[in-house]
Order: structure tokens, then sequence, then C-alpha cells
């Protein structure tokens, strides 16, 4: 039976043979990482330890490079076995609902559909008793076996409240209400022969329900006020503006509900009417969870082994590369030095916020034949949009068209891999983020520069601490996403001296929060203004998991001009363009010293230019009145 319900559920998901995640993107010696890891195949997977030096596949840079590390991780052979996921959200009580009525039952909630004439959803479950909203739109209540209809439509982005009772006596009715309309109801009831039992013991859900422990039916929209009655009397309720920032919601009674897959919070609920934007401030006008079919937070895969990073290994990025009957894998780590130690005067610092909040990015213009036109490079094979069930980043939409706007590393990410290309058909290399900072890891490598590689992880926690003795920190490619700490930790770098080597654009942009209790989530509210793929909701600006406004640094009073001299701009197609250069005083003639040309950097693997794709600019109005001096700009 549980295999029967596992497949219908995964009649519409497309798997990938091998593939795996880490507990952790980032460690240090002394620490373990921990390889999660899923094999449809037949026959044992092998595991492989190597250092990245090049994860871009372009044969013309030499193609991927990377040396094998036996020496500190001898080569596992392993058992394969598939681990199944669930994407969708819902909540579950923690405990049991034990109850035995003497005259009726009664379940109701408020709710707010978003995807209609879809599949059959479920607003509230507990037992054999069911409130769901049937394909074509109607309200159908469940009870024992048997259904009870309510012939009117339902129309998506509306509040109602639905009440569904029966009684001992056999008398079941269905009462609906259009709270925009308060004098709209509907009812209808029905009489049946005697219950003759009442006694359950079963946990209530909501946004699905069970079938044998499995999740089915998710309902896609918001749910407020859920409520059991026994007898006229509430026997279990939920204010869902409680306990914003986590994944469990308190009640009188203790028996919490469990919110699985992390369902939006801190958004509008029926009560709310614009008169406050902050849900802290008004919690009742939040009291209101949004759920989707297609949420995913942790896919709770078991770990298949184990990796501790030995005390003399070199900080750097490593992957572990799984193989297995012709399929692949490599999941990346990063290698930090040990606490309060450096190895190099350099610090490379890795954008895994940014990472993370991309992570399996569907792009809008993604094409299967973008494999084909890269047949012949090892690149990596999958994209997120042909598998959009392993979840999908903040830069895209919801089954339902809400914004995604929790990104989590507990699942795989395709984008995180060696040789993923991001625009597939484009005639240079086509890279962004992981891939793409690269070419400044081999370059240090071909300069035979040191360096030591610290994230976003160990800068958010342990602040400028972290950095503050390397003589330059540098950054990657693109770093976009900053939380609160990393910006304070950078800025403190910089105002005590340190060279802060900005080598990307559109760095420093967009605000996030990361949750207090499950760092591995990341939030962001696309609020007023930027370029963005799409928009908060009205009064949905302010973070579920701190209570502060989002959006971007710049309307937080923290424009990236202030930290670095410059901030983005504008956005174009992926067409690199060559630097022109401005600056020609003697005293800084050294910084071009043995270059000739006026055009700088009309080549290159990203767009066949230094400059493009995203672009930053200097603004006086926006920076703390930096001496800047323009030694080249873009044309």
């Amino acid at each position: 039976m549980l295999h029967q319900l596992y497949l219908r559920s995964l009649r519409h998901m497309k798997t990938v043979p091998l593939i795996g995640y880490t507990n952790t993107l980032s460690g240090r010696p002394g620490q373990s990482v921990e390889f999660k890891v899923s094999s449809q195949l037949t026959s044992n997977y092998k595991a492989r330890l190597f250092r990245s030096i090049n994860a871009d596949p372009n044969p013309a840079l030499g193609g991927l490079f990377e040396k094998h590390c036996d020496n500190i991780f001898v080569p596992l052979t392993l058992q394969s076995r598939e681990q199944k996921f669930f994407p969708g959200s819902y909540g579950k009580t923690t405990n049991s609902i034990k109850f035995n009525p003497t005259n009726n039952i009664k379940l109701s909630c408020k709710f707010y559909p978003t995807l209609l004439c879809k599949t059959e959803q479920c607003l509230i479950s507990v037992a054999n008793f069911s409130i769901v909203i049937t394909c074509k739109g109607n309200i159908q209540f469940n009870f024992q076996g048997k259904s009870l209809i309510l012939p009117y439509q339902l129309e998506e982005r509306k509040w109602y409240q639905v009440v569904g009772k029966i009684t001992k006596a056999g008398r079941a009715s269905i009462k609906l209400k259009k709270l925009q309309d308060p004098q709209n109801q509907k009812k209808v009831e029905t009489t049946g022969p005697l219950v003759k039992s009442f006694i359950f013991n079963d946990k209530l859900t909501v946004a699905a329900k069970l079938e044998n422990g499995i999740p089915t039916n998710y309902f896609n929209g918001k749910i407020e006020g859920p409520e059991l009655h026994i007898d006229g009397k509430i026997k279990e309720s939920w204010n869902f503006s409680n306990d914003m920032s986590s994944n469990f919601v308190s009640n009188r009674s203790l028996n919490y509900m469990e919110l699985v897959n992390f369902p939006t919070r801190a958004v509008t609920s029926s009560e709310w009417d614009g008169s406050e934007m902050n849900w802290t401030h008004e919690p009742k006008h939040y009291a209101a969870i949004h759920f989707h079919e297609d949420d995913i937070f942790d896919f709770e895969w078991d770990t298949d082994f184990t990796f501790k990073i030995p005390e003399n290994m070199e900080s750097g990025v490593y992957v572990m590369r799984l193989s297995c009957e012709g399929y692949e894998d490599a999941i990346p780590f990063f290698v930090c030095p040990p606490i309060k130690k450096t190895t190099a005067n350099i610090c490379i610092l890795v954008s895994t916020f940014t990472y993370s909040v991309y992570g399996n990015h569907a792009r809008p213009d993604y094409s299967p034949n973008w494999k084909e036109i890269k047949n012949e490079w090892p690149s990596y094979p999958y994209n997120p949009a042909e598998y959009k069930n392993y979840g999908l980043s903040t830069y895209n939409l919801h089954s339902d068209g809400s914004g995604i706007c929790y990104a989590s590393t507990n699942r795989p990410l395709f984008n995180l891999r060696p040789g993923y290309i991001t625009f597939g058909n484009s005639a240079c290399s086509g890279l962004r983020h992981f891939q793409a900072d690269s070419h400044l890891i081999s370059w240090f490598h071909n300069k035979n520069i040191g360096y030591d590689i610290i994230t976003d992880n160990e800068l958010h926690n342990e602040g400028v601490e972290v950095i503050r003795d390397y003589a330059a920190v540098v950054t990657g490619t693109h770093p976009e996403y900053h939380t609160k700490e990393t910006l304070d930790a950078l800025k403190a770098y910089r105002d005590s001296g340190g060279a802060l080597n900005y080598m990307g654009g559109n760095g420093f942009y967009w605000k996030i929060a990361r949750n207090f209790k499950n760092p591995d989530i990341l939030e962001i509210r696309r609020a007023e203004d930027g370029i963005r793929a799409w928009a908060s909701q009205p009064g949905e600006y302010y973070n579920s998991f701190d209570g502060n406004y989002g959006g971007l640094w710049r309307r937080n009073g923290r424009p990236p001009q202030q930290l670095v001299g410059i901030g983005f701009t504008a956005q174009g197609t992926f067409i690199g363009m060559p630097f022109k250069r401005k600056c020609f005083k003697k005293e800084l003639d050294w910084i071009f010293e043995g270059i000739n040309d006026l055009l700088l950097g009309d080549f290159g693997y990203s767009g066949n230019g230094a400059a493009g794709f995203e672009l930053d600019r200097i603004d006086p109005m926006l920076d703390e009145g930096h001496k800047i001096e323009i030694l080249a700009q873009s044309h």
C-alpha cells in the first residue's frame, strides 16, 4: 500500500538516477561532512574525492580540472539505494487527537485558494473526516466514507470560511461564507443513518491529508484558524500568527502543529486591511500560512557516508564524485582553514548565500537543445527546468504563480555542480556563480598564489574575526545576497584597513534573513524596487524569520556604493564588452604596466568580454564620500 501511494505521488515526478547532497556546504579541519545519496541503479556506486581547480567545461579553457585526493579520502564502494522525497507543504499535529463525542464533530477553517481545478485539495482532515476542494472547484465534506458537496463554484484569491459538521444522529452539513461578502453564505445538509462509533485517535492535518502516513491532496493557498470542535466546544485550534519564524505552531493544549517543508509565513490573512505592513505590529492581520504543493525544504535523506576533514587538509574547493553504471554526480563542498588560523595572506570569500538563493534556478529561456549544443563538453547533464520537483529557486514561481521566498541547501542543487552551464545557447562558456567563480580559483593556482576559502556561512556566524588577519579579501563574480551580519563584518574589515577587493557585479544588492533554528534556509522578500523575477505581495515585505523589512539593501539604507564605491545599475543580455582606459595619471601608470591597449578585456569566457550582463556604477548620492578613481569604463 505504501509503495502504491508513493508511486501515485511520483506520477508527475522526474528523478535523477544518481544524485546527492551534503549536510553542509563548508567545514573546517576536524569537522565532518555528511553525504546523502540516492541511487536508483543496481550496482554499487563509488565515491572518490577531488580538489576542484576549474569547474568550466569549456574545452577552449582545458575543460574541467580536478586533482584526486586519494591520500586524504580512500575511495569507497557503497551499496546503491533509492531515497525518496516528497515535495509539498502541509501542517500536522505533533500528537494524535483522541476524541469520543457524545453528540457532534465540527471541522472549520478560513481559506484563500490560489490554484483551483487541478486536483482534489485538502483543507483540513482528521481520522476519516475532511473538508476538501474538488477538482471542479466545489467544497466537499467527507465523513466516514460518505461525501456532501456544496454546489457553489469557488473563486481564486478570495477569502472563505468553511464549517463541516456531523452529529451522532447522522445529520451532516457544510456551510461556506465568503468573507468579503458576509451576506453571501451557502449551506447544504443531509441526514443519514445513526453513527455507530465516534471514537478516534489520529493526527489532524491542514493543507494535505495523510494516507497511511503518506501526504497527498496538497492545497495551494492560505489557511487561517483551523479548529476542531467536539460537542460544541473547541477541542483544538491554532493561531498561525504564533511562532512566526518556526516550523511549529504552538497552541493551548501543547499539541503543536508541525509545518512540513516550510510553507510561507508572514502573509496577509483575512483581517488584513492595509493599515499595517509589519506583521510584528498587528499579528492578527497575518494569522495565515501560504501552502504550496511544490514547497520543499529538507529531503531528509539518510547519510550514506561521512568524511571527517583532516587537520592538515588544505583550504580549497572540493568535490565528492559519485559514479555507477555510466552515471556520475559531483557534490561540492568548501574547506576553510582551522578556526582562528590563517594559512595564506589572501582570503577568497565564496558566496554560498547567493549560490543557495539561485539554487535550482529554472531559467525561462531554457531549451532542451542546450544539451545538444554542448554535447561534446564534459558538462553537467541535468537542468532544474526539467526536474522541477527537486524544488526551484527564489527566482522562480510556485505552481500557483506566487514567488518562492525560501531557499534551502538540504537537497540536491543542480547548478551547484562542476560543468553546469547557465546559458546553453551562448558561444562562450555561459557560466554564472560557482562555475564562473572557478575562473578566479584556477587563476590563483596558475599564478601559484596561496589562498584560504571562507564562505558566507563563516562570515555570518563569526563576524569580522574570521577575516581580520588577511591582507586582502577577494570576492567572486556575483556576491549578491547578504545578511546584516555579513555586511557588518565586511565593513568592519574595510574600516580597519583591510583590502576588500570586489571582483564581481551586482554585489551586496538584496537583503536576506537566515532562520535562527534552521540555518540552512534563507529568506528573501522582493519588496519595492529593484530588478526582480517577481514582487512580494502588498503587506508581505517583512521577513518571517526576523520581522525586519526585506528587499534591497539600498532600500534599507545600505547601498552597495557605501561599502565598495559602486553598485548595480543595469542588466542586459549575456554579451560582454571591453573596458576603455580612462585614467592616464602618471602616479597610477603602475597599474597598467605591460598593457599598451586602450581597450581592456575584449575577449573572455563569460559573454566574450570583461563587462556585461549586469553592470555597476558609481553614485555620489549613495556612497560615503569615497575617493574614487575611474581607471577604465565599459562602453
